[in-house]
Order: C-alpha cells, then structure tokens, then sequence
C-alpha cells in the first residue's frame, strides 16, 4: 500500500489535472511524511513577474485581471520571468473564508483609495500542491468552497467591492483519520485516489523505517545527502514524463473496458472512469510510454475505481444492480463483430490483422469485477472494505447552528437589523478603499478612521448544536411505575454522557385525561432528579396528547437556537383510550358525549404521527408491552412517521438507553 500512496503521488506530480490524492490512516501511519515529501520532487516552475498567481508564461488566457497591465519585458522584448519553487500551501482548520479565497488588502486599499485585492491561500497555491492535514475537520462551508474552485480552476471573488478573479489549479492532497470522523462522500467522491495506509508492515520494514527515522532526527543533512541522487532523478522522471503526456493515447476498447469496470464495481456517476483514463494516461507517461498498456489500466482500476465500488455488502442492492447485464450481451456481440472485422480485414490486408492484435494485447484478460460486482482477486477484497469504512454519510447541516450572537467566528455578513457583534475586520476593509476620501472631506477632525453606518460587517457564528430526547411514557396501567423508572434511568444515563454532545432530555409522562410536561428540556442531571423523585402513575391512556406535547416542546426548544436534531422516544404499546379533544378541552365533553371509537382514537394518533414526519422529527417507538396478542398498532405509527420500532418487553433501562443512543447515533450522521 505504501507503494501505492507513492505512485499515486508521483501520478500527481506529474499531472495537477489528476483529480487529488486522500490518504486515510490511524495514528502514525505516515501520511503526512509522504504528503509533505512530495514537494522534494517537485521541478521549479516558470512564472510572469508581478503575478500574484504563479502565472504560467506560456498560458496567457489563465492570467488574473490585470495582469496583463503589469507585466514588464526586457530589452529584447521577452516577456519578463522568474524562476520559483513549486508552491506547497497547506489549509490549517481554522482557516476564514477570506484568507482561503482572498479580500480586501486593507493598508494599500487606504493608500491609494481604491480596493485592492489580497489574494489568499488559493492564489499562492496555484502550479503547486495544496495540502490538506484532517480533512474530516474542516468546517463544511470552507471545505465545499474549496472542492468548488479547484472543480473549475479559476477561483471568482466577488465580495466587499472586488469582482476579481484568477487562475487555480493545485494539486490537493488531504490526509485523515477516520477514527477523528468519517469523511462526507460526496467529498471523497470528488478526490480521484483514495487510498488507505492502514496495512500491516512487515516486521523488516518497521525496523528499517525507524531506523531511517533515527537518523533523520540526529543527522538530517546526512540523510538529504543519501536522498539527493534519488530526488533529482525523481524531478528529471517528472519532468519528461510531463512531455510524454502531451501524446499518450487510449484507445476506445480500453476506454469501454475503464466503463464496464465502473459499471461492474457500482460506482455512482461517470467521475470513477473519467479519473481512472487520467490516471492510466499519466502511469503510461512514467514509463515513457505513449500508448496506455493492460497493466496501467489495471491500475488505474486499483487506484480509482476499486475505492469507490460498492462491494456485494447489501446482497438486495447487489440484485437490483444485476439488471445491467446488457453490458455482457454488448460485450459479446463486439467480440463477435470483430471477428467478422477480422475475417473482412484478413481477406483485404494482413497489415491491419496485426495493429488489430496489437489492439487486443492492450486489453486485459478479464476483469477485476464479476459480472454481479464482486471482486475475482479476493487480494484486493480488503482495499476494498477499507475505502467502504472510510465514506461517510452526506449531510449534517444539522449538527450546526448559526446565529449573529454566540460560536466560533467564520464568516462576516452585512447585518440584518442592528449589529449584534460587530466584525472589525470585515467592517475596516469595507471602509479602507474611502479613507483618503473621508478623510479630505473632514480635515478638521482629527480623526485618523472614518468609519460610516454602511461599512457596518456583523459576524456570522457557529456553534455546535446539540440534539433533544424526547421521552413520552405511557403512565397508564399496572406496569406504568415500571416504564417510568426505565425511562427515568435511561435520561439520566444520556444526560450523564450529554456535556460534549450538548445533547438534552425532555421527558413527558401521560396518564388520566392529558399529558404533562415532567422534565423539561434540560443538560441538568441534579435538575432532572429534583423533577423525576415523584413518578405519577395510573389512569387513562391519552397517547395522541402526549405525542402532541412532544412535538409541541420539540419546536419551541429548536426556536430557542440551542436543538439541532429532535427524536422522540414513545415507551408505549400504541393502546390509547383518551381522545385529543378530552385533553386539550375537557370542558366541552359532558355526560352526554359519545365516547370516541376505536377506529376514531387510531386515526387521530396516525395523524399526529404524520405531524411528526413534517416537522422533521424523527420518532423511536419502544413497545414494552408483554403481552401474549399484540395489536401491532404500535409499529403502525413507527412506519406513518418514518421512524423506527423496537419490542423490548421487560425492558431495563440500560437497554432503553443503549436503543434510544443508537437511533440518536445514526440521526446524527444521516
């Protein structure tokens, strides 16, 4: 694997256009190390003095705005240029927007009182290597704005009074530990190689590598110097192997074979074969090649596709994914038109049988996928699973609030309303470019900043969010001391584990005619004991009111700011014989009031399931029901609100808590 991680970084040097490298591995894998070693190899680059964008000379269609007045020649009218090291950039976490894309220079904007752009990390990455280090931790704004720019290779800044835009195209390297959080698929799915360096070394090669080690630390220039030789040759390699690019070709057969194994392996979109022709292109010019062989198409598929295939882990998706069997009938009715190709061109030239031939060779024999997308080298099997764990899911706006008052600092906006917390930086750069104009107008003042109400930048805060538990208990009935009690320690176990995920309880009890709020939202565990000491029990069953609180305490705490995700946790058999009318308004039902039907009390419960669903709340139904015939109404309402069942009859509330922190898990991530 290591050799792997080595040529897909020697792939990238060779070629920026590749797509990205993502290095996975626990800690002390050595990813950093080969990310960073790759700026040792890389060959100087030739950029237009004056660039603020590493400008290529030879590409003057790519220059930043005004580049072009500021270029300077020399006496025999060349254009003028200087020789650089290859930028290598890297992204901390904390980065701002502005320093990523670029904003307003300030001292030069108040110099010349015109704005003036800064450019940002973007613009120095340019040509180069832009390295990412524990990409699953870097805020989702910054990281969906990055995969943006170097998407399209030009970075756009339109902000604070700049329209200004340049030329980016870096090589990006990004490296994590998935035990620190998985990464978004959408993300990995943007990156041409994922590879993990999570393999098992031998017991040779760990000694040799601390040895190497060792002496790195006590003499480095020792070390350089054995390196040298191999490090030139390695920017020679680069260097002409960025010519043979330029002619390599791939014929339509191998690029058939690139799609099929894209379409074996179950990979979404058409990014999976697009990356895979690239890669083979670059490993063909490595070798100084100028047409691709079978085994730089083999890799290319263990490098690019083998990641992102889906690997017969759901067999019911892997039936559905068995429907494109036409590739095979195509596959077969090509071979039999080259026959037919090869009888006509056998009976016309004998020359155009061997390119023919020539052809085939290129091609391997089988492919690495079967036709029900499952792996014919079990070797790679396990390549295979471990880019499987690596993705993650898509999605977690959610688990982030956003507000003008309290959170970490990551962008400014201009203020909706008065300013809460002003943004100082954003509000000087907004004035800078007016200063010598202000200033000119009110000489006598004496002021040495003139800031005006439309300068004015408010900041725009981030903090996590924190989701809420809902438990609505059942309180009627011989076992309801029993559910109240599970659901008493069940709360307090997740207010116990509740300081860093800021999670919340609420718990709400119905019994009699209504529902009441007993606990509500709350992190306080001493709170939550003083409130939960007396357990009301007894009574009717009025579940559609309990429900109805839930949802109604689920919203007033999301206006609050503070609640992200809701899940409810109904402890209940789905029996229910108090009607939503009784409890809201007890005053309108009279002796004389027919009791609502069975049919009638099921269906109100059923519309206030749906209510859940709308809301966005998701709903855990717990079934602690011992019961010999089950009504299953219960599962009912778990299905009409898209949420999950559980019969957990007997039920303690270790084992409460251990469902009701598995559905919050997977609610979190979804």
């Amino acid at each position: 694997v290591q050799d792997a991680i080595k040529t897909a970084l020697l792939l990238g040097a060779v070629d920026r256009d590749v797509g990205g490298i993502a290095i996975s591995g626990k800690r002390g894998t050595a990813k950093t190390i080969m990310a960073r070693g790759l700026h040792a190899i890389l060959p100087p680059i030739d950029v237009v003095v004056n660039s603020n964008s590493n400008a290529d000379p030879s590409c003057p269609e790519e220059w930043e705005d005004g580049l072009a007045d500021r270029v300077q020649y020399d006496s025999s009218g060349n254009l003028k240029t200087k020789i650089m090291k290859s930028p290598f950039v890297q992204i901390p976490l904390g980065v701002t927007e502005d320093r990523l894309i670029g904003s307003v220079d300030v001292e030069e904007s108040v110099k010349s009182g015109t704005t003036v752009f800064q450019p940002g990390l973007l613009a120095e990455a340019h040509r180069g290597v832009l390295y990412v280090d524990e990409i699953n931790l870097l805020d989702e704004g910054i990281s969906n704005l990055l995969l943006n720019v170097l998407t399209e290779g030009v970075n756009i800044v339109e902000r604070e009074g700049i329209s200004f835009r340049h030329p980016c195209r870096p090589l990006l390297i990004a490296t994590y530990n998935p035990e620190e959080g998985a990464v978004r698929e959408h993300l990995l799915d943007r990156v041409a190689i994922n590879l993990s360096a999570d393999v098992p070394m031998s017991f040779e090669d760990r000694v040799a590598a601390v040895g190497i080690a060792t002496q790195f630390q006590e003499q480095s220039n020792e070390v350089f110097k054995m390196a040298e030789e191999e490090t030139e040759l390695a920017k020679t390699q680069i260097i002409l192997a960025r010519e043979y690019l330029k002619d390599v070709t791939m014929s339509r057969e191998q690029l058939k074979y690139l799609v099929m194994e894209s379409m074996r392996g179950g990979c979404q979109g058409h990014r999976a074969e697009l990356y895979a022709a690239r890669v083979a292109k670059c490993l063909a010019a490595v070798e100084g090649r100028e047409k691709v062989n079978v085994d730089d198409l083999k890799k290319a598929v263990e490098l690019v596709i083998l990641p992102r295939s889906n690997i017969q882990e759901r067999p019911p998706e892997d039936q559905n994914q068995q429907p494109p069997p036409p590739p095979p009938p195509q596959q077969n009715q090509d071979s039999s038109e080259q026959n037919e190709e090869e009888k006509e061109e056998e009976d016309e030239e004998d020359e155009k049988d061997e390119e023919n031939e020539q052809q085939e060779d290129q091609l391997p024999e089988e492919f690495i996928f079967d036709a029900d997308g499952g792996l014919v080298d079990e070797k790679l099997l396990f390549f295979a699973q471990q880019a499987q764990r690596r993705k993650g899911k898509a999605g977690r706006a959610k688990n982030v609030i956003f507000s003008e008052d309290r959170g970490r600092y990551i962008k400014p906006m201009l203020p909706k309303g008065p300013v809460k917390r002003l943004a100082v930086d954003a509000t000087l750069r907004a004035a800078a470019p007016y200063q010598k104009l202000r200033r000119e107008k009110d000489m006598q003042s004496g002021r040495k900043v003139f800031v005006e109400k439309t300068d004015m930048r408010a900041k725009r805060m981030a903090r996590k969010a924190g989701a809420l538990v809902i438990f609505v208990v059942d309180a009627s009935g011989s076992m309801a001391l029993n559910r109240m009690q599970n659901a008493k320690g069940a709360a307090l176990k997740l207010l116990a584990e509740s300081y860093t995920s800021r999670d919340q309880v609420s718990i709400i009890p119905f019994r009699g005619d209504a529902a009441e709020v007993l606990l509500p939202p709350s992190r306080s565990i001493s709170m939550a004991r003083k409130r939960l000491e007396k357990l009301p029990c007894g009574g009717g069953s009025p579940l559609a009111h309990g429900l109805t609180t839930a949802v109604r305490v689920g919203l007033n705490a999301e206006k609050s700011g503070d609640v992200g995700r809701i899940m409810i946790v109904a402890i209940t058999d789905g029996r229910a014989n108090i009607s939503l009318k009784r409890s809201t308004d007890p005053e309108s039902i009279t002796a004389d009031t027919p009791r609502p039907s069975s049919q009638e009390l099921k269906d109100e419960i059923i519309e206030v399931a749906a209510k859940i669903y709308k809301a966005g709340m998701s709903l855990l139904v717990i079934d602690t029901e011992n019961k010999f015939v089950s009504t299953g109404f219960a599962k009912e309402i778990a299905r009409v609100a898209q949420g999950k069942y559980y019969y957990l009859p007997n039920a303690s509330d270790a084992v409460i808590s251990a469902a009701t922190k598995e559905a919050l898990s997977t609610l979190k991530n979804s």
